[in-house]
């Protein structure tokens, strides 16, 4: 990998890693923060309908408490903590489960002479409800303690008197506290977590990225060198045309063949690169209708019986009817490739024959070319359908492309295709189709 890909790689790294984190920060924090209020909600809840069922016990006392100068109403006792003779359980000035009630006359004095707890009153809220008569929950700072106030106006024979009930959030708000911590050290964490997976993840992601950045520049170099033997060929050819432009045509000897093979040649590779970088791209559409493969076969090696004449190879065909749906150019394309392949190798090792069959079998379609050629050595049958790959006994004419074109074919149509050496010697390219 070079520098510049390396540093490309640690970049596209850190993005997906930041992306990572920052996305589980997200979600931790929105979780985190629906917990909270949720926990706090139904924190408050509880402590308000204690404070309500608190408050209608003492409203109910004070509304039934009777008027001045009518005795076994009030009774003051010690510490000018006050009691109702009616109900011997009511509390007005002491705590009782948590809560503190105060009952508060509309001019202010509180209800029970000498009282200890005048100063628990939250006198903006009391304001408040006798200036409008409605109640209110607030929470405030009372004697430096932090508490929740509910605080209703009352009308009894006594006049307008202010029940308020306090609650102590002392334990709610050391809750909260807890919560927070844990909700804080838990998303530490999970993000910490996160990272690390963030981390492991990014490494794995980036691994078809490096390949596919190794296998880019191998394209191009490939690429240059199978054009740089045309290319050197026909300008080759030009120069010597050139240095004897006084000449006929006749008497140059083989330039203009040899400007034709290469301008093949490159008209061949230029092509197959087309098709490769079309498939790349997703392009290109397949018209899947349906087709017979034996025919198709028959037809694709009918083709190619002068260049197998040519060759000295003898084209052997065994196809039976094989109805499949299928692109029926692509896959007579998929043909030619596969036999002419087979005919260039045989011709080389002085092979005799290729050998293409067609047949059924558990629905599929298998394709079969057989050649006499010298076969492939065991550590290039993994190669065979890169892009570019020549075996170094490969016999010239071919651009390395071809095979790798044959598999795309072949798993568009939601096939496989193998090679392995043949006992008897050469190749055998299996294709097997689904009907």
């Amino acid at each position: 990998m070079t520098g510049s890909d390396a540093t490309l790689v640690r970049r596209v790294r850190w993005r997906l890693l930041v992306w990572s984190g920052g996305s589980t920060l997200v979600v931790l924090l929105a979780l985190g923060s629906l917990l909270y209020a949720a926990v706090a909600g139904s924190l408050a809840g509880a402590a308000t309908q204690q404070l309500m069922g608190r408050a209608a016990s003492v409203m109910g006392g004070v509304a039934a408490a009777p008027p001045p100068g009518v005795g076994g109403g009030i009774v003051q006792n010690y510490r000018g903590v006050t009691t109702i003779e009616a109900q011997p359980g009511l509390v007005i000035g002491g705590p009782t489960s948590g809560t503190v009630a105060l009952v508060t006359m509309a001019d202010g004095g509180e209800l029970g002479k000498g009282s200890t707890t005048a100063d628990l009153v939250d006198k903006p809220a009391l304001a408040e409800a006798i200036r409008t008569g409605e109640r209110s929950i607030t929470e405030a700072n009372v004697a430096g303690v932090q508490w929740r106030v509910l605080t209703v106006p009352v009308v009894t024979p006594r006049g307008t008197v202010v029940v308020q009930i306090l609650g102590d959030r002392t334990d709610e708000q050391r809750t909260l506290a807890v919560l927070l911590v844990v909700l804080i050290a838990g998303g530490l964490v999970a993000l910490l977590a996160s990272l690390g997976v963030g981390w492991l993840y990014a490494e794995r992601a980036l691994v078809p990225i490096r390949d596919a950045m190794r296998r880019q520049r191998e394209f191009a170099a490939d690429a240059s060198h199978e054009l740089r033997t045309p290319l050197a060929i026909v300008t080759g050819s030009i120069d010597h045309l050139r240095r004897h432009r006084d000449r006929p045509v006749a008497e140059v000897g083989t330039a203009l063949d040899d400007i034709e093979a290469g301008t093949q040649r490159l008209t061949a590779l230029v092509e197959d690169l087309l098709v490769l970088a079309r498939t790349d791209s997703g392009a290109i559409e397949l018209d899947f209708g349906p087709t017979d493969i034996g025919e198709l076969v028959l037809d694709a090696a009918g083709g190619l019986g002068p260049v197998a004449q040519a060759a000295g190879v003898e084209i052997r065909v065994d196809a039976e009817p094989v109805p499949i749906r299928g692109d029926a150019d692509r896959l007579r394309q998929l043909v030619v490739i596969l036999v002419d392949n087979a005919i260039r190798h045989a011709s080389t090792a002085g092979g005799q024959a290729v050998e293409v069959s067609v047949r059924a079998s558990d629905g599929f379609a298998i394709l079969a070319i057989d050649d006499e050629g010298p076969g492939l050595r065991p550590d290039d049958l993994p190669r065979v359908f890169d892009r570019f790959w020549r075996a170094p006994d490969a016999p010239p004419g071919g651009t390395g492309l071809g095979l790798a074109i044959a598999r795309w074919i072949v798993e568009r149509h939601g096939g496989t295709i193998t090679v392995a050496n043949r006992p008897p010697g050469g190749a055998r390219f299996e294709v097997r189709l689904p009907v």
